[in-house]
């Protein structure tokens, strides 16, 4: 066995798959899954689910990951070798793909399968299935089946181009800045851009447009100037503002073209009516209706958020005409002002070792698991690997890779490496394994990594998404752990967990100053708390911005016949009617929005406010049985456990919630959580 991605005796050997290794490895499984397909569809083979699933399912199953190693390496580790590689095989795993769903012998064997011979798990995936097969094209004929397949392999194309072009604007940018310039950022990030400059050879300080650099130096820098410098260069990456070699913007309209396409070939309006047929939600209309009521909420607080920050920004600031790179600075300011804290000193008290101890004590306490060191083959030096047990049973496992670094894409994400399933072929039981990917700033002079209490919040979140993976009971693999979840439900045990960086219970166990070892004060606590729902408003509006945008964008928005300025001017048409924060004219948000060009959340956007409705009541539970000590009680955790994250994919996220809740959900606590329950301000 000298090729890894052939592995599949445990997990995956990260530490030697080589860009040489993708090609054959693609070979021999594409051949393992097509004979098998061919077996499964064999006129002769039964209509049987364990039997079509013995031959066809373990083949394809082993086939999805080592592509998915593949795939993982190229967004966390990407090298000129690997994307080359990755691209090369790109269009012969799609077309398999396609064929699969769209394979009319093998819907035929669904459709006849006797669904009174399976267990509830096996129905809802068949059910799940004859869908899918429909949505794949499996109904499709003659020309239109060739074309619906030429759309998936050019989709996939060019959903991995905008990718690359992201990733690749990004990391082109560099600003060497004197130390005069970085008067008010923080120390640890001139520390970290001094460090950079060095390890290049080069005097100054580099800021780069990653997350750890970026962010701070828009909140505290206290020049405009260099905020202007670093904003522009963001908010015009990958777009013909900058270097034309990574501009998106004809990809974009290829991608909605192509999408639109692909709608009316299965008979849909619109991809936004084809996007929500899986989903919990009816139809792009009751998404669009509840994005403009949740805006016609929201829009008092904003506008009361937006003068607040003017008035400060005139009087207090000297700035009497705010520009788009000033307003994180002057709401880090007024935060300081008004409730006197800063996000630089609450960062003090987050080591990364601490917190990573606290939310495994919260986990532990609450869903009556484990979580143990382990060891495993990875890709970088500074990823670690754990378990999770229970009763001295491993229930899954999991990758931490937290530190945002070059050639590894932005943003923070959960995958999975395999699913939990009882397998068919040998009937093990193969355990869940999860990747959660951060892009946080690493540790200086020795110190280890501090983060923010958004950091904290995001890493929270994470791991929801991996928990809902990790302790499943579902042993149907097409259902078990998010396998099979409506996507706009699958952001409920991710918001979920959020909620405990709010709690005072839990979040003392995970902070120790980082010189002193003194964990945070309550009153700082107390100041944090007041200031949890400052410019909530504003911050609402703008997910609704996002999130209106992407459904028009994919149910009114013709890409074949677009209007003059194309989609900056339906993003302008939503601006003016939803959002308060004025957006400069050279902003290029949709170039890098890589949520709905490259990352599955085409028309689901909305999916994040949706799912925020179903978490904020989910915890409201917790709210109201939280013990005397303000400790989760631990019998409300345990019926979370086994309605929400046991049951997976196995029933609808509305039975699953009202298994939990009782009923069904309820917008009240989400306002209150966010602080626009109250009467509206005048």
């Amino acid at each position: 066995m000298t090729n890894p991605l052939l592995d599949f005796t445990d997990l995956p050997l990260f530490d030697r798959i080589k860009p040489e290794h993708v090609a054959s490895a693609v070979d021999i499984l594409l051949a393992d899954a097509e004979a098998a397909l061919q077996t499964a569809t064999a006129p002769e083979f039964p209509a049987d689910w364990n039997a079509i699933s013995k031959v066809l399912d373990v083949a394809s199953e082993r086939f999805s990951r080592a592509w998915g190693a593949v795939g993982h390496l190229n967004a966390v580790a990407d090298t000129p070798e690997l994307r080359a590689a990755y691209n090369e095989a790109m269009p012969r795993v799609t077309a398999f793909w396609t064929r699969l769903g769209s394979d009319e012998r093998l819907y035929a064997k669904y459709k006849a399968i006797d669904v009174a011979t399976l267990n509830p798990e096996q129905r809802q995936a068949h059910k799940n299935a004859v869908r899918n097969f429909v949505l794949g094209g499996a109904e499709l004929q003659g020309e239109a089946k060739k074309r619906f397949a030429d759309i998936q392999e050019r989709q996939a194309e060019l959903s991995q181009k905008f990718s690359e072009n992201a990733l690749d604007a990004t990391d082109a940018f560099s600003y060497y800045a004197a130390l005069g310039e970085l008067e008010g950022v923080p120390e640890d990030v001139v520390g970290a851009a001094r460090a950079a400059a060095e390890a290049e050879g080069k005097d100054g300080y580099k800021l780069t447009l990653k997350m750890p650099c970026y962010l701070p130096v828009m909140q505290f820098a206290r020049s405009s100037a260099l905020r202007e410098t670093l904003y522009r260069a963001y908010v015009t990456r990958a777009s013909e503002l900058g270097d034309p070699a990574f501009d998106n913007t004809a990809l974009i309209n290829e991608i909605l073209t192509l999408r639109e396409e692909e709608a009316k070939l299965l008979g849909y309006r619109n991809f936004g009516e084809l996007s929500v047929v899986p989903k919990m939600a009816e139809s792009p209309e009751q998404v669009i209706k509840f994005l403009r009521d949740l805006a016609a909420k929201a829009k008092p607080y904003g506008e009361r958020d937006l003068a607040d920050l003017r008035v400060f920004a005139s009087q207090q600031l000297g700035i009497a005409d705010p520009q788009a790179w000033d307003w994180s600075y002057i709401g880090e300011k007024l935060k300081e002002a008004r409730y006197a804290f800063s996000e630089q000193e609450v960062k003090q008290y987050f080591p990364a070792p601490k917190v990573m101890a606290g939310l495994f004590k919260i986990v532990e306490t609450l869903f009556e698991v484990s979580i143990r060191r382990d060891s495993a083959p990875t890709w970088h030096p500074s990823v670690e690997v754990y378990r999770i047990e229970r009763a001295g049973q491993k229930v899954g496992q999991f990758y931490l890779d937290p530190s945002a670094r070059a050639a590894k894409r932005g943003g923070a994400w959960m995958d999975d490496v395999r699913a939990r399933w009882l397998r068919p072929d040998d009937g093990a039981l193969q355990t869940p394994v999860a990747q959660l990917v951060c892009n946080f700033a690493s540790g200086v002079d020795g110190k280890p990594p501090l983060l923010t209490h958004d950091d904290v919040t995001t890493l929270f979140h994470e791991f929801g998404h991996g928990l809902h993976h990790m302790l499943t009971q579902v042993n149907e693999r097409d259902v078990s752990g998010i396998s099979g979840v409506e996507w706009d439900a699958v952001e409920l045990p991710s918001q979920f967990m959020e909620n405990f960086c709010w709690e005072w219970d839990v979040l003392r166990h995970m902070t120790a100053h980082v010189d002193t070892g003194e964990p945070l004060p309550h009153t700082l606590f107390d100041k944090m708390t007041a200031a949890k729902n400052f410019q909530s408003g504003l911050q609402t509006l703008r997910q609704i911005e996002f999130s209106l945008f992407d459904m028009l964008l994919h149910t009114e928005y013709q890409a074949a016949a677009a209007p003059p300025g194309g989609v900056l001017a339906l993003l302008g048409k939503v601006r003016a009617e939803v959002a308060v924060m004025p957006a400069p004219p050279f902003s290029r948000t949709p170039n890098t929005f890589s949520h709905i060009f490259s990352g599955g959340y085409a028309a689901g956007y909305y999916s994040y406010k949706w799912a925020e409705v179903l978490s904020a009541d989910a915890y409201a539970a917790f709210e109201e049985t939280v013990g005397a000590d303000g400790q989760p009680n631990i019998e409300t955790g345990r019926r979370y456990r086994q309605a929400i994250l046991e049951a997976g994919g196995s029933r609808s996220a509305m039975d699953s919630f009202k298994a939990f809740r009782g009923r069904e959900p309820q917008l009240d606590a989400l306002l209150r959580h966010q602080g626009m329950a109250q009467a509206q301000p005048a």
